[in-house]
């Protein structure tokens, strides 16, 4: 899957950061239309925490910041920090419901372990080479 930089003179695909399965769109769609406002997207990014090193986090926001990743799918719309693009780059955003707790889930090729808890995670940015050949 390839995005268009319509930011650019110079019009090129370039690979989709994160793609989001449809119980996460539903369950996004679903949150949004519950919030009673018009929402610019679920904001989501990385923030240092917790005791495997970092955290995922999420925030609806009215509108994406000047260089978020937006991504558009089945009319649910994320938002990804600048900062968080290398270490979310190749994930899947699900929404998972089971017995005792229901919660958004990523499947991170870049996370290297997590606590035993499941609050957080060690991740390691992608690197360049890899964002080439996306």
């Amino acid at each position: 899957m390839t995005a268009i930089d319509v930011n650019s003179s110079n019009t090129r695909a370039r690979p989709i950061v994160m793609s989001l399965t449809d119980a996460a769109v539903d369950r996004i769609k679903h949150l949004m239309a519950r919030s009673g406002k018009d929402t610019g997207g679920l904001r989501i990014g990385v923030k240092n925490g917790g005791c495997a090193g970092m955290e995922y986090t999420m925030e609806f926001v009215d509108e994406p910041d000047k260089f978020d990743e937006v991504i558009e799918q089945g009319g649910a719309r994320v938002l990804i920090e600048a900062k968080a693009v290398l270490f979310l780059f190749g994930t899947t955003m699900d929404y998972e419901v089971d017995t005792l707790r229901a919660g958004f889930v990523f499947n991170n090729p870049n996370q290297t372990s997590a606590c035993g808890c499941g609050e957080s995670i060690e991740l390691t940015p992608v690197s360049a080479e890899m964002l080439q050949r996306g």
